[in-house]
């Protein structure tokens, strides 16, 4: 069954607005990935500042393979135009893995 890998992301009330804007700007760019399946960034209501970055993949190759490729490569590029790198939003991350043992769907009307 598929993996699931969750990105927590703790990020300053006044970096929430940045963060994001900065998944927006980036929407679509895992989309065509070799095994993935989706994608959720959600934001926290009440009680933390950790947002969750959820996504689910075929497999622990295919993420490994997109975090190897596309990921690091948006990662490690520059500015825009070339200029200084923004500073994160984010102060802090852990990365949490889950394999996918049991799932369910609405059930069709």
């Amino acid at each position: 069954m598929s993996v699931v890998k969750i990105n927590v992301l703790t990020v300053p009330a006044e970096q929430r607005e940045t963060l994001e804007k900065r998944f927006a700007s980036r929407a679509h760019a895992v989309e065509n990935s070799d095994g993935f399946e989706w994608f959720e960034l959600l934001r926290p209501v009440e009680g933390t500042d950790d947002y969750l970055v959820y996504t689910r993949w075929r497999d622990e190759e295919s993420f490994q393979a997109w975090m190897e490729g596309p990921m690091k490569a948006a990662h490690q590029g520059g500015g825009v135009e070339g200029g200084e790198r923004p500073k994160p939003a984010a102060s802090g991350s852990t990365l949490w893995s889950f394999e996918v043992v049991q799932q369910a769907a609405p059930k069709s009307a």
